[in-house]
């Protein structure tokens, strides 16, 4: 007999900055809990220096003006919260929840889970390497955070919790935590927890999953009102994404898999701390509108070890930008960038400064991200962005003064100088290692006092080698070429300096053609002019899909490069362009290429 329980999980947040709008939806909605994602690696630094201004500050300040707005009804309607809102003072976070609560008339119980922080115990793990590069730890850090899992949080809400604030956690833990509470789920039940896990992460990206930035973006209604996603878990580990009624998006097979494939490595080796996932096999299908059932995930023991992120300074960057107009308007903006540097170099040699750390030049409109690949380079109007890396922050305030006087000694037709001048910002940096769960101690702190609790089983997991698939065989006999646009649809992203390529063959009888042209040389010499690395592959069979790794491709990643698009999110439509050879035969029977444009 099918259970007849199910807990309805919405996500009103996808990262910190996002609409303010998805709370109030999941207010006029059926649902038990309402779970929100704020934190990034990067994220983690900023909210270190700010509590290291002031020791009440440190988390997610936008999670309190929230609860403000919705704490009447979900004291009401007992719905239950969880977020990550607390940053590197999940205490305080709590606190100020509390405090939001009683001057709206109502009491709920908070807890914060404690233990992420290893920055007071830096010192021990000075030793420890990069996990990517090798690199020895930097001296001076900004935050060292252990990424925790689901099961303090399902202990928080088994101690009566009715709101749950973390720290550092894997952004699915959020959803995975309540499921593990209202159903029982144990640490070795490993399909069950692979399960909520994907749940997790489909929904964790806020609009994402509900037709957000969809690869068909002509088919998602109503933009200005987009359906936040809504995961409707059942205890056997079946799980339907839904949205809100009444909201703009869509939510099909096709834009659940391109959240599926979103910003994962290994999809049958996903590492997370409560569990080893395997996506690979996992299948979608249609159960109504704007309505898709997720079956067949499977699981495996997780690892031993706790992924800890650490940020450090790395000196100093400015992006100008400026914007050329007229004939020759990316041959202009091109000598400008690189007058501009040439000059300043000369200006620092006079003053005994050392040389830039890196210059970028990247002249927008002229489609300088697609290198040799840019089909329209006679713009008539382009934005030359000239992105800059010193260790010294006044050479980069020099720099800074020196972007305004080009539009008198420059190129005719420059503008576009808006907000005065660029500021100087700090370069943050990534360092990731691994530590033993046995190092950890996680613990829930609510009204009653501070208690350990138990943070992940060690499984001890070895994740397998990287695979290598065999070459592909070329189509036999008389062939074509087809936008692979045609053929599929992609969503990419990142992790740290590595972009990740998420291809979904839009129908079945596509797979094998995608499957056999779309191979790693062929991503990797689309991507030369990025790459630095190798490309890896793995599949999906369930969703019909290939998930592609560059490693080294993203000029440092996040806020440490300097390029327009420094994660990776418009590689997936990049690649969409690229065309591939199919039989002749199956592109007039399917009209792709000529014949579907005749």
């Amino acid at each position: 007999m099918a259970d007849k329980k199910i807990i309805r999980i919405g996500c009103a947040s996808g990262f910190w900055g996002d609409s303010a709008t998805a709370a109030l939806q999941f207010m006029r909605a059926d649902i038990d809990y309402v779970v929100f994602d704020y934190l990034a690696e990067i994220t983690m630094s900023l909210l270190a220096r700010a509590r290291a201004r002031s020791p009440e500050a440190g988390y997610a300040v936008d999670f309190i003006e929230t609860v403000g707005l919705i704490i009447g009804e979900v004291a009401k309607r007992r719905i239950k919260l969880v977020s990550n809102a607390g940053g590197v003072n999940p205490r305080a976070c709590a606190d100020a929840v509390r405090e939001t609560a009683r001057q709206a008339g109502v009491h709920v119980k908070v807890a914060a889970v404690l233990g992420d922080d290893l920055m007071e115990r830096k010192t021990e793990f000075a030793a420890e390497r990069e996990m990517f590069s090798d690199a020895p730890m930097p001296a001076a850090l900004a935050s060292m955070n252990a990424y925790l899992g689901a099961t303090p949080i399902a202990e928080a809400f088994s101690d009566g919790a009715q709101i749950v604030i973390t720290g550092r956690c894997v952004d699915s833990a959020v959803v995975l935590g309540p499921l593990m509470h209202e159903f029982g789920w144990k640490s070795d039940q490993h399909d069950l927890l692979a399960a909520g896990s994907l749940a997790g992460h489909l929904v964790e990206c806020g609009p994402q999953v509900a037709g957000g930035v969809f690869t068909d973006w002509e088919s998602v209604p109503d933009w200005d009102n987009m359906g936040y996603p809504i995961a409707e878990c059942h205890a056997d580990g079946r799980f339907v994404i839904a949205k809100p009624k009444g909201t703009g998006g869509l939510v099909t097979p096709a834009t659940v898999a391109e959240q599926m494939v979103y910003e994962i490595g290994d999809p049958a080796a996903y590492l997370l701390p409560d569990v080893t996932c395997d996506f690979s096999q996992a299948t979608l299908r249609p159960v109504g509108p704007d309505r898709v059932e997720v079956t067949g995930v499977r699981g495996l023991p997780p690892t031993d070890r706790y992924k800890v992120s650490a940020t450090y300074a790395d000196g100093y960057r400015v992006i100008a930008t400026l914007t050329i107009i007229g004939f020759d308007a990316p041959k202009k903006a091109r000598r400008t960038g690189e007058a501009i540097i040439t000059r300043v170099r000369r200006m620092y040699g006079e003053r005994g400064w050392p040389d830039f750390t890196e210059t970028n030049i990247e002249v927008l409109g002229a489609e300088d991200s697609y290198g040799r690949h840019a089909r329209h380079t006679e713009a008539r109007e382009v934005v030359l962005k000239i992105g800059v890396r010193h260790p010294n922050k006044d050479a980069l305030e020099l720099f800074s003064r020196e972007i305004a006087p080009s539009a008198i000694s420059m190129a005719q037709g420059t503008t576009g100088f808006f907000g005065g001048r660029t500021s100087v910002s700090p370069v943050i940096r990534l360092f990731s290692f691994l530590v033993h769960k046995d190092d950890l101690s996680p613990s829930i702190i609510a009204e009653s006092g501070e208690r350990p609790c138990f943070g992940a089983a060690s499984g001890g997991f070895v994740p397998p080698a990287a695979a290598h698939p065999a070459a592909a065989k070329p189509p036999s006999g008389d062939t074509v070429k087809v936008r692979l646009l045609e053929l599929a649809h992609a969503r990419s992203g990142d992790k740290g300096d590595i972009a990740n390529i998420g291809v979904i063959a839009r129908a079945p009888e596509f797979w094998p053609v995608v499957q056999q042209t779309v191979t790693p040389q062929l991503v990797a010499d689309y991507f030369a002019h990025f790459l630095r690395g190798p490309v890896e592959r793995f599949e999906l069979p369930g969703i019909h899909a290939l998930n592609f790794l560059l490693h080294r491709s993203l000029g440092g990643g996040g806020i440490a490069s300097l390029r327009i698009d420094p994660q990776g999110k418009a590689y997936g439509q990049m690649l969409l362009d690229v065309e591939v050879p199919v039989a002749a035969a199956f592109a007039r029977r399917h009209r792709l290429g000529e014949y579907k444009r005749g």
